[in-house]
């Protein structure tokens, strides 16, 4: 086995091509956010959640992607104009 690849219940998982896809997973999305700040907080928050991070709230997950406070994570989930209901519907398909 490579030692880029990752196994995960019986399966190769390898960080290339699994970041490729959960790019254009984000891009699939990308057009539900009225602006592109919170578009690129939304990737960054889904990746905090998908995380080993033993904690995940807004201050972790935004220290884990490097940003200084939690401010812009609960802005997102708080504030910024976006349609949960697509991103859910986008993200089922």
């Amino acid at each position: 086995m490579d030692n880029d690849e990752t196994v995960v219940a019986g399966h190769r998982i390898d960080p290339a091509r699994w970041r490729v896809a959960f790019e254009v997973a984000v891009g699939r999305i990308a057009g539900r956010f009225a602006r592109y700040e919170p578009r690129l907080r939304a990737g960054r928050l889904v990746l905090g959640l998908l995380s080993d991070l033993p904690r995940k709230n807004c201050w972790t997950i935004a220290e884990w992607v490097g940003e200084t406070s939690p401010h812009g994570m609960r802005h997102l989930l708080c504030r910024a104009v976006w349609d949960a209901d697509a991103v859910r519907d986008d993200v089922r398909e």
